[in-house]
């Protein structure tokens, strides 16, 4: 099955500048949420602008869904930037406008404002007295419209107070299983973006630094253990055949690879080794962000 997204070489620069898209080969599985990660001027708004087809490339090329961008565009919802409402109108007037232009029936804004979880006293409310969650949540209902296959959001969580983050994020969790969709998520907030990914891609100064599913990047989950003889713990453990991480900072729990916390802690004290702290524990994003873009510098 082909990908919901692929990008080959895709380049774009503006003037003399650096390009602001370098030679970018990127792919997003179906019914992945995936990040897409960098800092402010990393590309990704150009990149997302090129693949709507809002800009287009110097070279390389983009598929949907194994068919050039331009055969499949119809397949694409999105909000890119700040949502652009008439405030004027209710809610349920802006999507009818919306509905319109694509030639949809009256029913599917019902569809859309149940998916966002907008009730209909909301709906009948003027756009211009919503808050910026209700906004950003109308502005993903209208790219709902359609039932498209893809879904790109361009910093869905930007400016919204915790409640509205976490609104977001289980909006965003939901929506690969109302249908066969598949989201692209671009992002700053390394946190969000770790409790729905599926998949990641990083980007810096254009260029794709690494793209892997999250699970994958974050490596296998590591127990962190304290005992009253660090020393002694630690070759009782390599003794059995355990991966100890010796090279730790000073006072830090040791760092245990690959095991099951039970087993270590049931050895350690069976020998007669005393337990102060277990816990497990996984890299994060923000520290692979952070190792890749200094591996990059």
């Amino acid at each position: 099955m082909s990908a919901a997204l692929e990008t080959s070489a895709l380049t774009k620069r503006f003037g003399k500048a650096p390009a602001a898209v370098d030679n970018l080969s990127i792919t997003v599985p179906r019914r992945a949420i995936y990040g897409f990660l960098g800092a402010n001027g990393a590309g990704k708004t150009t990149t997302l602008k090129l693949v709507l087809g809002l800009l287009r490339p110097d070279a390389g090329s983009i598929r949907l869904f194994g068919k050039p961008r331009a055969e499949a565009s119809a397949r694409i919802g999105s909000l890119i930037e700040t949502p652009s409402l008439y405030d004027h109108l209710t809610g349920r007037e802006n999507l009818d406008i919306a509905r319109r232009l694509l030639g949809l029936p009256p029913r599917e804004i019902d569809r859309v404002l149940e998916i966002v979880d907008l009730d209909r006293s909301a709906a009948r409310r003027r756009a211009g007295g919503y808050s910026l969650g209700m906004r950003q949540r109308l502005a993903i209902a209208r790219a709902l419209l359609g039932s498209p296959q893809l879904l790109i959001l361009d910093e869905p969580a930007n400016g919204l107070d915790p409640d509205g983050i976490r609104d977001m994020r289980t909006l965003l969790r939901r929506l690969p299983e109302i249908g066969d969709m598949t989201l692209i998520v671009s992002s700053h907030l390394l946190s969000e973006v770790e409790l729905v990914a599926t998949h990641v891609g990083l980007l810096h100064r254009g260029r794709l630094l690494v793209e892997a599913p999250l699970d994958q990047l974050r490596g296998d989950e590591a127990v962190e253990v304290a005992t009253a003889d660090p020393a002694q713990s630690a070759r009782i453990l390599i003794d059995a055949g355990f991966s100890v991480v010796t090279n730790r900072p000073a006072n830090a729990p040791m760092l245990v690879t690959g095991a099951q916390p039970a087993a270590i802690a049931s050895l350690l004290v069976a020998r007669g080794q005393s337990l102060s702290h277990l816990s497990t524990r996984r890299q994060s994003l923000e520290t692979i962000y952070h190792d890749q873009i200094g591996r990059a510098a």
